[in-house]
């Protein structure tokens, strides 16, 4: 069962309203990109854990500020569930999942996410991100599918990027990470942007068809997902992060092809 797509809505108008203070556990982590315009479009990314905590997090993070700036957007970074407001999601226009796990949001902190997609907010998982929410099935319908499991250490594959040329120019690139196999196969219900080439992963359990990452429109905004991103040595990858730039903007709205 999947949710019904709707176009992508107008977007809010972005409110001045303060975040409220930190309320949970989760460690703070520092919420303003040093050089970012206040006029500039803003990035959430989101990082808080709450099963297994992933070494490349803080590279990560770093790395979504890096290329956010670049190209034009206010990147914040926080662990802060109450973050998940409607006035504080009001201001921006995607909210990155960089490697959540388990159940990190409450109840009215999801309604409150599901609103702000209602109205045209965007997403963008990496990797783990498909390891969150199990409880909850409508981010399980916006992630596109759920972690089932992965052989043990870094695997070296083939990736193959299906929409027109991949980051560069690319059309296939060598990666070494750790490769999930997801609970379905998530093709018929979103757009692919890159496959695994099943003859360089021998141990993957998802045979001829392999998804790694993915984009589609779901429950009034846009989503966009990577399965790559476990291994901090990935995100000094230029192709690695040409393709994270490609889902910020798509997820923000700056473009149609993902």
């Amino acid at each position: 069962m999947h949710l019904v797509r709707r176009c992508l809505a107008p977007w809010l108008l972005a409110a001045t309203v303060a975040c409220a203070g930190d309320g949970d556990r989760a460690p703070a982590v520092p919420t303003a990109s040093p050089d970012a315009s206040a006029a500039a479009p803003r990035i959430l990314v989101f990082s808080r854990t709450a099963g297994f905590r992933h070494d490349s997090i803080p590279v990560a993070v770093e790395t979504l500020r890096a290329i956010g700036a670049d190209a034009g957007f206010a990147v914040d970074a926080s662990e802060d569930a109450t973050r998940f407001d409607d006035a504080v999601l009001a201001r921006y226009r995607a909210v990155v999942f960089a490697n959540v796990t388990g159940e990190v949001l409450g109840a009215a902190q999801q309604a409150a996410f599901e609103r702000y997609v209602a109205t045209g907010g965007g997403f963008v998982g990496v990797h783990a991100a498909a390891d969150s929410g199990y409880a909850w099935p409508w981010y399980g319908e916006l992630v596109g599918a759920w972690f089932a499991r992965h052989p043990e250490g870094l695997q070296p594959v083939r990736v193959v990027f299906e929409v027109g040329p991949g980051p560069s120019g690319t059309r296939a690139w060598a990666v070494t990470d750790e490769i999930y196999d997801y609970r379905r196969n998530p093709r018929p219900d979103v757009r692919v942007v890159a496959s695994i080439d099943p003859a360089s992963h021998p141990r993957g359990g998802m045979g001829d068809d392999h998804p790694i990452a993915w984009c589609h429109r779901n429950a009034g905004g846009r989503a966009w997902y990577t399965g790559l991103g476990h291994d901090p040595a990935l995100y000094d990858d230029p192709v690695f992060r040409a393709h994270l730039l490609r889902g910020l903007r798509y997820a923000a709205g700056q473009a149609d092809d993902c």
